[in-house]
């Protein structure tokens, strides 16, 4: 039988009741809790129930309890709040009936505590009002005693003295006071008696102890029944086997340093790190004083969180701890050394709380929109804060971050009001972002923070407003005329046809052509249309202004800037800058010493591509020559040099065709063709550049004439430059022209070269240094812009337009100099 009681203001007032077991229940009201509450609550109500009541059965009348009539229950709108996973209890709104709402087990909720108390509110409206109700969940005997092994194995030496203890496997159960473990009991034997212990927590354990000696070449092996009994009614029990194998004699067991390790460790603390070393030593020498260690009376949560090594007794962290779900740890450290002899320590395990839990903060009642004409103090929700963590670490406040017209105050235990602090002006503010900060009292603090959007009215006083500042869109060239290129978006606050947003296109920096002739936009969905095909080589980028309206009375707008670049697609095949094209489409000569060795540059094709990126990237390749092993042309820098020496069986003339092809796809390309005379000096070139010209079939009359006559030119000005020169040795000594040819005519290093010649995109000037025998014909390579001496004679018309690069070889005999340049 159970009773139910409430107290009030007058005294105390017991009710009785007498009902079956699965129903029992007790209403207590505690006066020195009065205190902890604020002004929302009025009273505590305290019942005691049973574990596992049936689903729906009667706790108590709430409404009765509390003194409120049946009639005004529909209008206070009673319900229950509960912070917790499950809803244990509900609440009938029409009789005030509190009823069990889900199975109560006391264990799961609460574990080993003595006390267990679900703790929930009641909220009732019309005033406001929060009530605390705490159900005390009273134990029953539903679980009997259970050994976490069936069956113990012991290895117990014959040389073990009458005394000797051997701590045996202990047992859980998870009800409590006298329905939890009381004690233990083994079958009848003459050998061992138990003795029963109870440890400072509160746990009981046993210890088998020798009463003779053993003897293993009477008897090698015992069985024993090890039981536990709980102290409940009907008393449950659990068995487990006791499995003794007597081995040899080992007469010194190992003896750990101390009996009972303790030690503290913070629930943060990283997976591997220590968590102690346990240390036994063992008089025995040789591998009867090999201790291993071993976990050996342990639960499976424990087991899960720590392990041991077995070489060195370290205990380390294998899985995170959390106070919150376990704050302390037991275990029993088995040292075994090798002759089998075996001794225990206890280690316990506190963890220490940290402040890892963030506060959790959740809106109960929220009025949303507030009438503008709201007085001072109006409630505007109800809010409910709770942190896992204990102590100061599990204390939490709350304040408002921003100045607002609102104010935050606690209500009660774990809940607080947000009210208005002045009056509210909706043309002044449409909508509050109120931000909640709840703060723990933890070191460092930790803090959660929830936002709640409060509007006030709805009148046309807010522009659209675009999602974005500016806008950039990419749009490829070619594009086709009248695809849509982008998007944009402009939200209003305000509601119906004062939220309709419209879309036009005000201005741009696009001035050729009217604006209407490159984009338009779709009024309704702000979709952005190319009206024409963009081209990448005519522009790259353009702006314009976007407007938003809508369509409130008067219209408000906003405006936005989009930027549209156009990016480049590969519409445009390489253009070959140099060599330069005669009149066939084929370039013209270039003429390479007979002398040239391997990997002599010869030319450099120059190619630029109008595109960018890696569309204008530009490879080189060599497509066809009339020997194909004679040359090699670079794939990235297009330089053609010689692959060896020239020999005799080679040809004097070469056609080359390559091919410049850029990186983009599908790739583009261009081709030219190069025509390649190996000779010694432009005297001897001349006769195979005028055979290429007469049997070129693409040459007319006039180009033959022309060519004939810039030979005739080429000889008389050969001429007269030997007859300058004769008159020239007869009046100088040493004539100036000679000084072309002197060892060091500009350094005293030798032969001068332009830093990077060949890198350069276009050619250089030349010198040509002619001696009296032709044989010998060298050319000089000299810097850019170089001049010559006065005494020099330099022609641009040579007879016939030649381009060569010369060998880097300076001879010191008399020769005659000419610089070609184009």
């Amino acid at each position: 039988m159970k009773k139910r009681g409430i107290l009030t203001s007058t005294g105390m007032e017991i009710r009785r009741r007498e009902q079956g077991w699965a129903v029992a229940r007790q209403v207590l009201l505690f006066p020195f809790l009065l205190s902890l509450f604020c002004r929302a609550v009025s009273e505590q109500i305290r019942y005691l129930i049973p574990e596992e009541m049936a689903k729906g059965s009667l706790v108590g009348n709430l409404a009765k309890d509390l003194g409120l009539s049946v009639r005004e229950l529909p209008r206070r709108k009673l319900r229950v709040l509960s912070a917790a996973k499950k809803q244990y209890f509900s609440v009938n709104g029409e009789n005030g009936n509190l009823y069990v709402n889900d199975r109560i087990d006391r264990e799961e909720i609460c574990g080993t505590d003595q006390l267990c108390v679900i703790n929930f509110e009641t909220v009732l409206e019309n005033p406001l009002n929060v009530f605390h109700i705490n159900v005390a969940i009273q134990d029953i005997n539903d679980n009997a005693p259970l050994f976490l092994k069936n069956s113990i194995d012991l290895q117990i030496s014959e040389s073990s003295l009458p005394g000797a203890r051997f701590l045996l496997e202990y047992a859980e159960d998870p009800d409590v006071g006298m329905n939890s473990l009381q004690s233990y009991q083994l079958s009848p034997n003459q050998d061992f008696i138990l003795e029963v212990k109870e440890s400072q927590d509160g746990n009981k354990y046993a210890d088998l102890v020798l009463q003779k000696p053993l003897d293993r070449e009477s008897q090698r092996s015992l069985h024993l029944i090890l039981t536990a009994v709980d102290g409940g009614e009907p008393q449950r029990t659990g068995t487990a086997q006791i499995w003794i194998n007597v081995t040899d004699a080992n007469d010194n067991p190992p003896i750990f340093t101390q009996e009972r390790y303790k030690v503290s460790l913070r629930e943060n603390a990283p997976m591997g790190s220590l968590v102690l070393q346990v240390k036994a030593n063992d008089n025995d020498e040789g591998s009867n004083a090999q201790i291993s260690y071993v976990i050996s009376k342990v639960s499976e949560k424990t087991l899960q969180k720590f392990s041991l090594d077995s070489q060195n007794g370290k205990i380390t962290v294998k899985d995170p701890l959390d106070f919150e779900e376990t704050r302390d740890y037991t275990m029993a450290v088995e040292a075994k050394d090798g002759g089998g002899l075996v001794t225990h320590c206890k280690v316990e395990i506190e963890v220490i709380d940290e402040n890892d839990n963030a506060p959790e903060a959740t809106f109960t009642s929220v009025s949303s929109p507030v009438p503008e004409d709201s007085v001072p103090g109006t409630v505007i929700a109800l809010i409910s804060v709770n942190d896992l963590d204990f102590g100061d670490n599990g204390k939490v406040s709350c304040h408002l971050l921003d100045d607002f017209p609102f104010t935050i105050i606690s209500s009660s235990n774990n809940y607080y009001k947000l009210l208005t602090d002045s009056t509210l002006d909706r043309e002044r503010t449409p909508e509050y972002n109120i931000t909640i900060t709840a703060t723990d009292n933890g070191s460092p603090p930790l803090s959660t923070q929830k936002t709640i959007l409060l509007q006030i009215s709805d009148i046309n006083d807010n522009a659209p407003v675009f999602e974005k500042p500016s806008y950039t869109a990419y749009v490829p060239e070619n594009n086709p005329s009248g695809t849509s290129i982008f998007s944009v978006k402009a939200s209003d606050w305000d509601l119906d046809r004062n939220a309709r947003v419209t879309y036009s296109i005000l201005s741009s920096n696009l001035e050729k052509l009217p604006l209407s002739s490159y984009i338009s936009i779709n009024p309704q969905t702000g979709a952005i249309y190319a009206q024409r095909s963009f081209d990448y080589e005519q522009f790259r980028e353009f702006e314009m202004q976007v407007k938003a309206q809508d369509g409130g009375s008067p219209p408000l707008s906003s405006n936005v800037t989009v930027r549209v670049f156009i990016l480049d697609q590969n519409d445009n095949a390489p253009c070959i800058l140099y060599p330069s094209l005669g009149a066939d489409g084929s370039a013209l000569f270039e003429m390479v010493p007979r002398s040239a060795e391997a990997g002599y540059l010869v030319t450099k094709v120059v190619a630029v591509d109008a595109d960018s990126g890696h569309n204008a990237w530009l490879s080189y390749h060599l497509l066809q020559a009339t020997e194909p092993t004679l040359f090699s042309m670079g794939l990235h820098t297009g330089e053609i040099r010689t692959a060896r020496a020239f020999a005799d069986r080679d040809a004097v003339k070469h056609r080359l065709v390559t091919l410049v092809k850029d990186n983009g796809q599908p790739p583009l390309s261009a081709t030219v063709t190069l025509n390649l005379v190996f000779a010694e000096n432009f005297q001897e070139a001349l006769p195979e550049m005028s055979d290429q010209s007469a049997d070129s079939a693409s040459q007319s009359d006039l180009q033959f004439y022309l060519v004939l006559s810039l030979v005739l030119i080429s000889f008389l000005f050969l001429l007269t430059v030997t007859l300058a020169i004769v008159m020239k040795l007869r009046t100088s000594r040493k004539p100036k022209l000679l000084q072309c040819f002197d060892p060091e005519p500009y350094s005293k290093t030798g032969s001068m070269f332009p830093p990077n010649y060949e890198d350069g995109t276009l050619p250089y000037s030349y010198q040509l240094c002619l001696s009296s025998d032709a044989r010998k014909n060298d050319f000089t390579f000299l810097k850019q812009n170089l001049q010559v001496a006065d005494n020099i004679l330099c022609g641009e018309s040579s007879g016939m337009v030649f381009m060569g690069n010369g060998s880097s070889s300076l001879h010191a005999e008399t020769q005659t100099a000419a610089e070609v340049s184009w």
